[in-house]
């Protein structure tokens, strides 16, 4: 292109405008002057001239980022020239001085240098996920603050705790315990039983049991466990079951802190610190005095001292290797270890047998580590072959009598039904409102003393009076409240509960039972299909027509005869070998209840279904662990062993048509702090049956005490409803009975008072008292109403409810009055005198093998494996009591724990 048609560059700045105004030469904005850019009018055209010294936008416009040799660079420029880049025309994009030979780029200003920060974080200079990861410099000055603030909490810790003194643990006041009217019956259960002796009095034996058992390193180590204080805490964390100091140090500080025991982060902390003092500042043999003065040895025995008064009835210098063994198996928790056992507070794991064989089991455990860790040798370890021979709890003075049964009880309830743990229990400071009605409490030990006195003679009679127990209880119906219990002779020389469970079977009393189940679910259809058996039922009227007949061959709903696994046939005897209304044998189920005619009811159990029978037992109350197997015929006979407390419970809930209340003894407990419980507050009230059902079996169970085996039960101007039960081999004999004010249940047996031995067994009762035989309508009965006399004197009389007919008659056919068969008479006296008539026949005595609670070796008769039942002096159970499980101590939560769900 010539020169002449080229247009002289205009003297303006660089950068985009310029670019935009088409400006060549040495000012380089970002773009380049347009094609044609001149002030010929033939540029537009494209015509001839000089070639263009850019090929188009791209190349200008990176030509002119390349340029430098003016002071116009920068993209835009600023009031002084100064680009980003840095000071100076035009800055570069690279930042640096602009101007004709500056070699910045930038693209603005720049802006003030960045402040430093203590702690650079987020990071800057850093983007995307470097910004978020923390420098070296940062973690390890983090560290090393954590650390240093961590080193200052616990020297401030360590120098604000102090030492415990053991003169200052274990401290307890007394809970007092009211009656229902609220005047107080006793103050107990704080006492401090402790006498500290000095290290040289502590056997060797015992410092070594606890080594070998709690801590093996004890003379070694630091006084305490990181291992174990770190579980403690993650436990505590994540919400699970907390755990103590594993080391003897930290055990002694837990002990000496027993005004602080909440299971909360900081008492951990502050018990750390403590042991950590402790081990630090305090000798070994402080140490281990300290704890053994300190720990808890169950029984109310705090310190080594008191433990072996508690057990063996010795000082503590004293103790021989096994019997230090055995009160270091008490450390882990009397409660279970203790061989007398503490069903009062756990009534299924902490029985007498459950406990001996626990202790048992940790004190040879104890033994074998000592031999070793070289502390003991193993000959003389050989010596020791069992359990030393313990002694039995000594009670305080203050629980003799009935107050030690009546507190065992409400103890038991506490604990089972409140945030009250033992140990809390144990330091005291509560205010007890319980249930017991002290008239009540004191009219039934009158009642059983006068019977006692009048005819139990152990020193005139030993083979036949000698071990004769009575137990007693009594249930208000519209609350389920206990007002009254009888657990044996004296608290503090009968250390079993007679009022909880024994053990002791309640024969025919379960009848009442079976015909609510028939009148609530109805028998099986015989004719339906079998699979729908279940469903295809008929309601039974109490005038529905059974066989009376002696030794009757047991059906199942089907008609099938029932056998046992063996293939034996079920025959079933009644009370006496009687058979009723030959030829027909018919009786209805009132005068078959009345008669207490087994053949009737067991296979009316049956036809309903024995599931149901037992679904009925447990609505009314009575708890699942104290029933027996309800696989076979003699379970509507009861075979079972529920407690008197629960007997009475369940009646009450005929007696409340069908309401039922579980039995509780504890109103309401207080502290220095308010109310810490009361019962209504978790009080629950069920409808077991309908009112039209427990109203028919209270008009059914009125027949018995009006004209039938019960009629020395009869009160002056009341309606009374029971029923009388003997267990076969005369080992048991009940009345149960009530008003619609009160229910009661009266029980009696014979059993070894010797509660150390383990092969304790149910005897038999003919000749005692100088009966013949021993049956409900005896003995039971006349306690039962000469303690209901006194109980409800001044109470206006109440009749019960006016029942409505209920069912289907089955069986319908004509039935001739009730005759007994000539070949047998009734056993069951159905006058109101208070000693039975000598005309009542007996059975003979039972010439199987002896049978008790704990075990039962014979098959025979009606027991759970099938056979014939050979009846009894009152509806008769079985041939051998049904085998069961249960301990001779203090309950299975019949009673202790009777206010537990079934």
């Amino acid at each position: 292109m010539s020169e002449h048609r080229r247009k002289t560059p205009q003297p303006q700045g660089g950068g985009r405008a310029a670019a935009r105004r088409g400006q060549p030469g040495p000012s380089e904005g970002r773009r380049t002057a347009p094609r044609g850019a001149t002030e010929s009018p033939s540029d537009s055209y494209g015509s001839g001239g000089e070639e263009r010294p850019y090929g188009g936008r791209a190349e200008a416009r990176r030509a002119a980022q390349r340029g430098s040799s003016s002071s116009t660079g920068g993209r835009r420029r600023s009031a002084d020239g100064a680009g980003r880049g840095g000071p100076g025309g035009g800055g570069g994009r690279r930042g640096g001085p602009a101007g004709p030979n500056g070699p910045g780029r930038g693209r603005g200003r720049s802006g003030p240098p960045a402040k430093k920060r203590i702690i650079d974080y987020p990071r800057a200079g850093k983007y995307g996920v470097g910004r978020w990861v923390p420098s070296w410099k940062l973690v390890t000055g983090l560290f090393i603050g954590f650390c240093g603030s961590l080193v200052a909490v616990a020297g401030i810790a360590y120098a604000m705790v102090s030492v415990p003194k053991v003169a200052d643990t274990a401290t307890a006041q007394n809970n007092v315990y009211y009656w229902a009217d609220g005047s107080e019956m006793v103050a107990t259960g704080g006492e401090t039983n402790r006498q500290i002796i000095n290290y040289d009095q502590i056997p060797e034996a015992m410092r070594y049991a606890v080594i070998s058992q709690e801590n093996k390193t004890f003379e070694t180590d630091s006084g305490i466990d990181p291992k174990g204080i770190a579980r403690a805490f993650y436990n505590m964390a994540k919400g699970g079951q907390t755990q103590g100091g594993s080391t003897i140090t930290q055990q002694y500080v837990k002990n000496a802190m027993l005004d602080d025991q909440s299971q909360t982060i900081s008492r951990k902390f502050k018990e750390l610190f403590v042991a950590i003092k402790v081990g630090a500042t305090v000798k070994k043999e402080d140490i281990m005095a300290g704890y053994l003065n300190s720990a808890y040895f169950g029984r109310g025995a705090y310190g080594i001292q008191a433990g072996a008064r508690a057990y063996f009835n010795k000082d503590a210098v004293d103790l021989n290797a096994s019997e230090c063994a055995f009160l270091a198996a008490m450390l882990k928790g009397a409660t279970y270890y203790d061989p007398a056992g503490a069903a009062e507070i756990d009534p299924v794991g902490a029985t007498s047998e459950a406990n001996t064989k626990r202790a048992k089991a940790q004190w040879a455990d104890t033994l074998t580590k000592e031999v070793e860790y070289g502390h003991l040798s193993a000959a003389k370890r050989a010596t020791y072959k069992d359990l030393p021979k313990w002694e039995n709890p000594r009670s305080n003075t203050q629980l003799s009598g009935q107050i030690g049964y009546l507190v065992d009880l409400a103890k038991g309830y506490i604990i089972k039904n409140t945030k009250i743990t033992a140990s809390q229990l144990q330091q005291g400071g509560y205010s007890i409102h319980t249930t017991f009605d002290k008239k009540k409490v004191d009219a039934l030990k009158d009642a059983v003393d006068k019977v006692r006195k009048q005819n139990i003679k152990p020193k005139l009679r030993p083979k036949t009076d000698k071990y004769v127990q009575f137990g007693g209880a009594s249930v208000n119906p519209a609350t389920g409240a206990i007002e009254a219990i009888y657990g044996g002779e004296d608290a503090t020389k009968h250390f079993t509960n007679n009022a909880d469970q024994t053990g002791a079977q309640v024969g025919s009393t379960f009848k009442p039972f079976v015909l609510a189940a028939a009148m609530s679910w109805g028998v099986r259809n015989p004719d339906g299909d079998p699979v729908q058996a279940q469903d295809e039922r008929t309601i039974v009227s109490p005038k529905s027509l059974y066989s009376g007949k002696n030794k009757l061959k047991i059906k199942d709903y089907d008609g099938t005869i029932w056998t046992d696994k063996n293939g034996n046939e079920w025959q079933q005897k009644n009370d006496g070998q009687q058979s009723y209304n030959p030829p027909s044998y018919k009786i209805d189920l009132r005068e078959a209840m009345r008669e207490s005619v087994n053949s009737a009811y067991v296979q009316l159990g049956m036809d309903v279904g024995l599931d149901k029978v037992k679904a009925a037992v447990m609505d009314a109350g009575i708890l699942e662990s104290s029933l027996a197997s309800a696989n076979y015929p003699s379970f509507s006979l009861g075979t079972s062993s529920p407690s008197a407390i629960r007997l009475a419970g369940a009646y009450a809930t005929f007696a409340a048509s069908g309401k039922q209340n579980d039995p509780y003894s504890v109103k309401e407990i207080t502290d220095k702090d308010g109310t810490v419980f009361r019962h209504r507050n978790v009080a629950k009230t069920s409808q077991a049956f309908t009112a039209e059902v427990a109203d028919n079996v209270t008009d059914v169970l009125k027949t018995v005490v009006e004209k039938g085996t019960g009629t020395n039960a009869q009160l002056t101007g009341r309606e009374v409803a029971g029923k009388t039960g003997t267990t076969d081999g005369n080992k048991s004999a009940w009345f149960v009975g009530y008003t619609p004010q009160l229910s009661t249940a009266i029980g009696m047996y014979r059993m070894d008072d010797d509660e150390t031995s383990k092969n304790r067994e149910f005897l038999q009762m003919y000749g005692t008292g100088g009966e013949k035989t021993i049956h409900g309508a005896s003995f039971p009965s006349q306690i039962w109403r000469d303690y209901m006399e006194q109980a409800l004197k001044g109470e206006k009389a109440v009749d019960f409810p006016t029942p409505t007919d209920i069912g289907k008659v089955l069986n319908d056919t004509p039935s001739p009055s009730v005759t007994p068969s000539a070949t047998a008479s009734a056993t069951e006296s159905a006058t109101p005198t208070p000693t039975p008539s000598e005309s009542l026949t007996s059975p003979s005595p039972s010439t199987s093998q002896p049978c008790n609670s704990w075990k039962c070796d014979t098959t025979t008769g009606g027991t759970d494996t099938g056979g014939t039942d050979t009846g009894g002096t009152d509806g008769g159970v079985t041939a051998t009591p049904t085998e069961t499980t249960t301990s001779s101590t203090r309950g299975n939560g019949n009673g202790g724990l009777f206010g537990g769900t079934n």
